[in-house]
């Protein structure tokens, strides 16, 4: 399970890896990794990560310039016995530089309990496009990428930012913020599937439960009443104790339901359909059930660790932020107030800022693909939200409107407004103040600086 030393070259490369040949370029890299660490670099090493096996290549910086590889299980057992053979051969003052194509995952999880490694995760398309530099065929292969890896972060680790992972609260909360979306979505999806399948044959129940099927109520009344013919057979007693266990007291509304049903006609009466739908809807209301507590739980989670993170008085007070997208903003800036230099970092990171490609007199300003997709969705949900609470906001996406734009267009213009002032409210430690943005507005002699703000 050691790393065995071996001469080998990386793949395309016209580079041979050993030798006196490239006594230079250790020298060159050892000056430069020691002038930017206090610690001294030991070395660089690249991992090729996998479900069963992880592929990894090494590059010690004593001794000869050769590239170690070897592969190991991705067991804890072994990567700690991994970690232990690396320790005993540097000692636990050296700095390992580790590149690996992830920021969260089982490796990464593990890697970062111990202080001897700094870790470079890159995004896979900053690979595979390394890899067609040098490889324009396209072929891959895991142990020619962790070679590919080692040598990415071995030569341009200067230009690169260590991962430096959130506080414990801050990762807790923003890993609850993503998993109580994730539910919500899976939500959002079994509630789409009941309406296709009680649009085939049982529209009532969607006339009486207003079209909303996320709820606890939906979902006990389907599993009560799953078809046509059980519905009818309910006697307006039981449907009024049914509503008023569910906290629906206005009686307006029960009477309104109540009548709907003893008015309703059937919209098929073939048994085929019906028995293959109610199975089907029972299946899927029990499902929307068993979510239900859970959302809940996730939700007084997050409230109760935002309420307690010493950031939250930078949020909480955002215009239509609410109790959902303030804890999101929060995560999604981090506690690490060195991870954005600017705000134009923090727009172009979080994938709300375009992308601008040039060739010869051609331009093309396009949508961010590649970013963290759910930060860009928290700053576009909230720059949505804000729109009813913020008049300077309202009236920016007017203006962006009438430019032509539409509606997702106008909104991702007003979060890269937005998020330059959170960076500052971050950066200083206050809150936000929409009477001094609005007199800095002022100043600046913007047209927004006229308009009255309801925070």
């Amino acid at each position: 399970m050691g790393l065995l030393p071996s001469t080998s070259h990386y793949k395309g490369l016209v580079v041979t890896l050993g030798g006196a040949g490239n006594s230079f370029n250790q020298e060159v890299v050892m000056s430069s990794a020691e002038k930017n660490h206090p610690k001294a670099v030991a070395a660089f090493v690249g991992i090729d990560w996998a479900d069963q096996k992880h592929d990894i290549a090494l590059r010690a910086l004593s001794g000869q310039e050769q590239l170690e590889r070897c592969r190991i299980e991705s067991q804890p057992e072994a990567l700690t016995d991994w970690v232990l053979e690396l320790r005993e051969r540097f000692g636990s003052q050296a700095k390992i530089l580790v590149c690996l194509e992830q920021s969260r995952g089982a490796l990464i999880h593990f890697l970062m309990g111990y202080d001897c490694f700094e870790l470079y995760p890159i995004n896979p398309k900053q690979l595979d496009n390394y890899r067609k530099a040098f490889s324009p065929s396209g072929a891959k292969d895991d142990p020619s990428d962790a070679e590919l890896l080692c040598q990415f972060v071995s030569l341009h680790h200067e230009r690169l930012r260590p991962w430096q992972p959130d506080d414990e609260q801050t990762r807790k909360l923003g890993l609850l913020c993503e998993k109580r979306r994730q539910a919500v979505d899976a939500r959002t999806a079994l509630s789409n599937q009941l309406k296709s399948e009680l649009k085939q044959y049982y529209p009532l129940a969607l006339a009486v439960l207003d079209n909303d099927l996320t709820s606890v109520l939906a979902a006990d009344f389907l599993l009560q009443w799953s078809n046509f013919e059980s519905l009818k057979k309910a006697s307006a007693h039981k449907l009024r104790s049914f509503f008023y266990g569910h906290q629906c007291r206005s009686e307006q509304k029960i009477q309104t339901r109540i009548q709907s049903i003893q008015a309703a006609v059937a919209l098929t009466k073939d048994s085929a359909i019906i028995e293959a739908g109610t199975l089907t809807v029972q299946m899927l209301a029990q499902q929307l059930k068993a979510l239900a507590p859970y959302i809940r739980r996730y939700e007084e989670q997050i409230a109760e660790l935002f309420s307690q993170h010493p950031d939250s008085p930078l949020f909480n007070n955002l215009p239509g932020a609410g109790d959902h997208l303030a804890p999101r903003l929060l995560c999604a800036f981090g506690s690490n107030r060195e991870r954005f230099s600017s705000p134009l970092e923090a727009v172009t990171f979080f994938g709300v800022a375009p992308v601008t490609e040039r060739s010869g007199k051609s331009t093309w300003v396009h949508f961010r693909w590649a970013c963290p997709k759910f930060l860009r969705q928290s700053f576009h949900e909230f720059a949505n939200h804000s729109l009813r609470f913020c008049d300077w906001a309202k009236t920016f996406y007017e203006q962006q409107r009438a430019r032509a734009k539409d509606h997702h267009a106008a909104v991702r213009a007003l979060a890269y407004k937005w998020i330059p002032i959170l960076f500052r409210c971050w950066k200083t430690r206050q809150p936000y103040d929409p009477q001094r943005y609005l007199s800095a507005l002022a100043q600046r002699g913007s047209p927004f600086a006229s308009v009255k703000n309801f925070p």
